[in-house]
């Protein structure tokens, strides 16, 4: 795969990233730090701009690349304008509606992949991108972000839930462990379900779900055995083992505390999923998306444990500040290590290429000279 083919794709993910700045910078003014904000209402953007404008524009790239054909770029080209176009105006019902288009490209892209090669991994996240696309219609059409939030959760979870299924086809799941699979992700559905009509309930049912996914997740991912060799292969299997642990936290504080609407214990809850979980599975999967995706080499390189460090400890400074009230103020630092740890993550990764291009415009000789 050559530059000169996947150039093109550069400024979606480069609008990706922009959304994702926008959006811990409007996080960061939520938690209380002094910074500039365009538009007093922008601060609802903080959800949209890192679940859909940065994850969403990120796995319709993923997607797109792997289905091969130029019209499923249509749909991150469509979340990514949605994202930047809520990122640079005041927040309007243009934005949305774009990414709203965006996430029904991706259900009619799993659509064909199911008929393509009909399987359970292909029918789950095309169920996460129905997940995805029904929240989005109601957000466009004027519903809170707390009452499509939990859409969005069913999205990644059963996304990264399906992609995680299809890379452990190698250890041949038992029709017992396909079933176990299917009734965990069924209680997410559920859960998403009811929370529509019975919100407390309906939380419940969905951490139960969650729950259920991370015991599935934790028993059957093969990074219980790579977690035993070295290199890449380790850093992968840790990172995804460590943001299993995160999903179960999350799912965990769902059934305990049903927080479905704003306040320290949905910010609590819904964090250890989307930062702790989500980007966790970001990090794993990065030495093997960016280089497919672009085109280039990536050079493993043990830094890149740092960002994965910060990231954790940041989220048990901010999580513990949402659940212990005198320590209300770790929550705001844990905010600010968090955007640290994003931000270490993206110098490891461009470093990481960049040393690779280095290595192979400049090889090792052998022999004297």
């Amino acid at each position: 795969m050559t530059i000169g083919r996947t150039a093109w794709r550069m400024p979606l993910l480069a609008a990706g990233l922009a959304s994702m700045a926008c959006g811990i910078w409007l996080g960061l003014v939520r938690l209380g730090w002094s910074l500039p904000l365009p538009w007093p209402d922008q601060l609802i953007a903080h959800g949209p701009l890192m679940v859909c404008g940065f994850v969403g524009t990120l796995v319709g790239v993923e997607r797109a690349v792997g289905f091969g054909s130029r019209w499923a770029y249509a749909a991150p080209a469509l979340t990514a304008s949605g994202a930047m176009t809520i990122a640079l105006h005041r927040v309007g019902p243009f934005g949305p509606w774009l990414i709203t288009a965006g996430s029904a490209v991706m259900v009619v892209i799993f659509a064909a992949i199911c008929r393509r090669q009909p399987s359970l991994f292909a029918l789950t996240m095309a169920v996460g991108a129905v997940a995805w696309a029904v929240g989005n219609v109601q957000w466009a059409a004027g519903a809170s972000i707390y009452q499509v939030v939990f859409c969005w959760v069913a999205f990644l979870v059963l996304t990264i839930a399906g992609e995680r299924l299809e890379l452990n086809r190698v250890l041949r799941p038992t029709a017992l462990a396909q079933g176990t699979f299917v009734a965990a992700m069924t209680i997410v559905v559920a859960g998403v379900a009811a929370a529509a009509w019975w919100p407390e309930p309906g939380v419940r049912l969905l951490g139960a779900g969650l729950i259920a996914a991370t015991a599935w997740l934790a028993r059957n991912d093969v990074a219980r055995r790579t977690i035993r060799q070295r290199g890449v292969t380790r850093f992968m299997a840790i990172c995804l083992l460590g943001g299993y642990a995160w999903l179960g936290a999350g799912g965990a504080m769902a059934a305990v505390f049903a927080a479905a609407t704003p306040g320290v214990l949905y910010d609590a809850t819904l964090h250890a999923v989307f930062l702790g979980f989500v980007m966790s599975m970001i990090f794993a999967h990065a030495p093997v998306i960016f280089p497919a995706v672009l085109g280039v080499s990536f050079t493993f390189r043990p830094i890149s444990y740092a960002h994965v460090a910060v990231l954790h400890l940041s989220l048990m400074f901010r999580v513990v500040g949402d659940l212990v009230d005198v320590l209300g103020r770790w929550r705001v630092w844990g905010g600010l290590l968090n955007a640290a740890a994003v931000l270490l993550f993206l110098i490891s990764t461009v470093s990481s290429i960049n040393f690779a291009a280095m290595r192979t415009s400049h090889p090792r000789t052998s022999g004297t000279p």
